[in-house]
């Protein structure tokens, strides 16, 4: 009988956060049976930058011995200093979600971050990232190529619920769809400033998302949907399980969210494999997953009159949206599933060890 291949796998926090990063360890985890072996998470206290360092010695040595160690990028940085100076061990596999130094901090943290990440990578035998666009920045970042493979997310969400469609309209032409926590690089203020001008009867926007992710911008994005430009238009949802999601997939016309960063971008793949045109900005790894005028539309970022041309478009014009949601569906059945990308990962591990 082989042996049941143990992989410790470290993160930073609550690996029940709503994240893609953390949607993907979860995903790999419950898949671990499947392909021998067991995912155990070792979390590094979610402490002010960079004091949860000072716990990684104690949290790793009371771990159960593992034969691979996998490292979330965003614990990359206060894991770095330990891996340094360790001697022995098992090898170690690192799982990016962001490029070297983050993706939500000023440029001082995200310099000294940069070089922390790095540390920790050049000790690694190989590193996993989540999209080519990610490879290219680790790239740039000064990693050798010959240590990246690229394993994306799965895009399948899984059925819809049994049961009535919600009605998500509620009584306008198409209902609008966006899926992000509340934190500033997600641009949920841009998207309502964009969908404040449409006209009254054209959409309804769903807002999925944690409003408290950073509390200081969700207090904005609340102040802005109190204006009475908004009243009566705008749905917020907070954090909804993966069925819910399956749901409001299923019952939405347009998918929007105006990001500047995302990696690999899940909510992106999984809008467009339940058939939604995808809107947002021109920047991070939205150009690579759908083509402007083919799957969605995409508008220079900061160009919120732009964004808001584009949503109008979409719900003025049904002909081009049925076009783009059908170039969608069929651009999404080139995107691995869950069950192909845990494959992909657990064969990166293997690699990993063999070499």
């Amino acid at each position: 009988m082989t042996r049941t291949l143990t992989i410790s796998l470290v993160t930073l926090g609550d690996p029940g956060r709503v994240t893609g990063g953390y949607l993907y360890h979860r995903r790999v985890a419950d898949a671990a049976p499947d392909h021998g072996a067991e995912v155990r998470f070792a979390s590094v206290p979610d402490r002010p930058f960079p004091l949860a360092a000072a716990t990684v010695p104690r949290l790793l040595s009371e771990a159960p011995p593992a034969d691979v160690l996998v490292l979330d990028s965003i614990a990359a940085a206060p894991v770095a200093p330990w891996l340094a100076t360790r001697r022995g061990g098992p090898p170690v596999v690192g799982s990016l979600h962001q490029p070297p130094g983050g993706i939500d901090h000023g440029p001082g943290r995200r310099w000294l971050q940069a070089r922390l990440d790095l540390l920790a990578y050049r000790r690694a035998r190989l590193l996993v990232v989540a999209s080519d666009d990610l490879a290219d920045q680790v790239a740039k970042a000064g990693v050798p190529r010959r240590l990246l493979r690229v394993v994306p997310p799965g895009c399948d969400v899984g059925p819809v619920p049994p049961g009535p469609a919600p009605d998500l309209r509620r009584g306008r032409r198409i209902a609008l769809l966006s899926a992000g926590n509340w934190v500033a690089r997600k641009g949920a203020l841009e998207l309502l400033e964009a969908f404040a001008p449409l006209r009254g009867e054209l959409a309804t926007l769903h807002l999925v998302g944690d409003p408290e992710a950073e509390p200081a911008y969700g207090r904005r994005v609340r102040e802005r949907l109190a204006r009475s430009d908004l009243a009566g238009r705008v749905v917020v949802h907070g954090v909804v399980p993966s069925d819910g999601m399956a749901a409001l997939y299923a019952a939405a016309d347009v998918f929007a969210l105006a990001s500047t960063r995302e990696p690999f971008g899940t909510v992106y793949a999984e809008a467009m494999a339940a058939g939604l045109p995808v809107v947002g900005w021109r920047a991070g790894n939205l150009p690579h997953l759908a083509g402007s005028g083919h799957e969605g539309l995409h508008v220079p970022v900061g160009d919120v009159p732009g964004l808001s041309a584009a949503l109008r478009r979409l719900a003025d014009d049904e002909g081009l949206r049925r076009r783009l949601a059908e170039g969608a569906r069929r651009r999404a059945q080139s995107f691995p599933t869950w069950a192909e990308s845990t494959a992909r990962f657990f064969a990166v591990v293997r690699e990993a060890i063999a070499s």
